[in-house]
């Protein structure tokens, strides 16, 4: 198909499911998210006219998370939801409202099978892919919380090392609103690990924790939930030996953060952010 011209997606025949589902206990206190988990187009979609080469840019997916996520989720057993899809087809981390939600320009790179997505096209995807990824997560979030055991929402992503030809001197970051709970001991205690400095860590770097409609805001914010998103940088985990280590060392130092029951008890703290009911999504409901 020509990734130019208007696609129309056939969902009823493609057989491609939105979401990956790793089995974890439901009252172990943590659910492990991924949000840009894989650079999969499903197949209506042919290549959204992109040489081979760009879907495995960081413009595609989180190079590495993946990986990250499911080792996290097997060290701490805990349950993960990953999406399947690229960003690029629809950002799983952004509000339904939010102008990045389809991208036809990503880090230098035109997307032509973005150039004609109307609102109609918008919303068949959100209904197609958006919708279920979130749906899987809140219906687990409410499942875990039946349990007597608030989880605490763990989001793992990636980052380039150079953006937009500047260098990023991270090698993790911590991103969070309001609610400290999770990343400031987790700070800590990364400070303490022998192999990273305090320049390495970033506190809301490379980028800030508060986005109106992306998925910690609509599933944890918005409950009072302990959460954090975990940036890692992407040729650290690029190869899956990176992957599992950084993943080892993640679930080591958060176990006992998470062991405190407290510490995952919902509690409004606030939010940095405007939400609106469009940004947050639909009600998230057990099903």
């Amino acid at each position: 198909m020509d990734g130019s011209k208007r696609l129309v997606p056939e969902a009823a025949t493609s057989g491609f499911s939105a979401v990956e589902m790793v089995a974890g206990a439901l009252d172990g206190g943590a659910l492990i998210i991924c949000d840009h988990a894989s650079n999969a187009i499903p197949p209506e979609y042919g290549t959204l006219g992109l040489p081979p080469e760009a879907l495995e840019r960081h413009i595609a997916y989180d190079i590495g998370a993946a990986d990250v996520t499911r080792a996290l989720a097997a060290e701490l057993g805990a349950p993960a939801v990953l999406s399947t899809y690229s960003r690029l087809v629809i950002d799983p981390n952004r509000g339904v409202d939010d102008p990045t939600l389809i991208m036809r320009l990503s880090d230098g790179a035109i997307v032509p099978g973005n150039a004609h997505a109307d609102r109609q096209e918008i919303e068949r995807r959100i209904e197609r892919f958006w919708t279920p990824y979130r749906d899987r997560i809140g219906a687990t979030v409410e499942a875990m919380l039946a349990t007597g055991e608030p989880p605490a929402i763990v989001s793992i992503h990636s980052f380039t090392s150079v953006m937009r030809g500047v260098p990023r001197p991270w090698k993790i970051g911590l991103l969070w609103d309001c609610d400290e709970r999770i990343p400031k001991p987790l700070i800590d205690a990364l400070a303490g690990e022998p192999d990273l400095s305090a320049d390495e860590i970033g506190d809301n770097e490379p980028y800030q924790g508060a986005l109106p409609g992306d998925t910690i805001d609509a599933i944890a914010t918005s409950r009072g939930l302990a959460n954090a998103l975990i940036e890692i940088r992407q040729d650290l985990i690029a190869e899956k030996k990176g992957a599992l280590a950084w993943a080892k060392r993640i679930a080591r130092l958060m176990r006992p953060i998470l062991a405190e029951k407290e510490a995952r008890a919902p509690k409004d703290l606030g939010s940095r952010t405007k939400r609106s009911a469009r940004s947050r999504g639909k009600p998230f409901l057990a099903t």
